[in-house]
């Protein structure tokens, strides 16, 4: 039987791979053979994770130190990426970060770090990698959107994230005419999963009362929760899937 989600040896590239969803994906792209591009500011962290992958599932990872908000910074790590694997069939834009202030207690440039990191830091990152899937003519791209990609949390405390996650829903959109070079280009909207960019929201009073009304599975979203769609969308599975924002939220923006 076709193996449809097979990506067994196929180069991923993931962003933001020294913890949270981009550590949780990298670590299901390994179980299924993937040889992997660890993407991240924290070198120590980058260290220990390619260790832990190279010694729990075997296959090849190397990383590079990346600002994704920093485009030199960015084709100098991508460069490392070719010249030792000489290709890119995966990318997974997974860095980022995130507040709950008020548009009144933040200030401008704390507005514009979010946009910065949140949105343009996927642009660049397309944009660096897309130029090599293009040449190549294969490629498949998953953006880390979120479910505030199309609603907002009750409160408004997350403009700056939300408006940047909106960006890159539209952003992944336009980048679906990337469809003629048989690239996909498509985002993924968890819910609240526990990260370190989320550990402080959950431990707000009130918040596991938000979720509970706001989401029907009443709950946060757990480790591996978002594997099957990472692996599907980095698959030939997908292959005529481009352009789709995919919610994995216990059904929150259903209702």
């Amino acid at each position: 039987m076709k193996n449809y989600f097979d990506i067994k040896d196929k180069v991923a590239v993931i962003t933001g791979a020294s913890s949270g969803l981009g550590w949780q994906i990298a670590q299901a792209y390994a179980s299924q053979g993937a040889r992997l591009a660890l993407f991240a500011r924290r070198e120590e962290r980058l260290l220990e994770n390619v260790a832990e992958i190279e010694k729990e599932y075997g296959v090849d990872a190397i990383y590079a130190v990346c600002d994704v908000g920093d485009y030199d910074s960015i084709t100098a790590a991508v460069a490392k990426v070719m010249d030792e694997y000489g290709r890119i069939d995966i990318l997974v834009n997974a860095a980022g970060m995130g507040n709950n202030k008020m548009v009144t207690d933040q200030s401008n440039e704390e507005w514009e770090r979010h946009i910065h990191i949140d949105l343009s830091g996927v642009y660049y990152m397309c944009k660096a990698v897309g130029e090599i899937m293009i040449e190549q003519e294969y490629g498949k791209i998953i953006n880390i959107g979120s479910i505030h990609s199309r609603v907002i949390f009750p409160g408004g405390g997350i403009s700056a994230y939300s408006s940047a996650k909106g960006g890159v829903m539209n952003l992944t959109k336009n980048l679906a005419v990337w469809a003629k070079y048989n690239i996909t280009v498509n985002a993924i909207g968890p819910a609240v999963f526990e990260t370190e960019l989320t550990v402080d929201s959950i431990e707000m009073d009130g918040f596991m009362d938000l979720i509970a009304a706001y989401c029907p599975a009443g709950r946060l979203g757990k480790p591996g929760e978002l594997d099957g769609i990472a692996i599907y969308l980095a698959s030939d599975a997908s292959s005529f899937c481009t352009g789709q924002l995919i919610c994995i939220d216990g059904g929150w923006t259903a209702i």
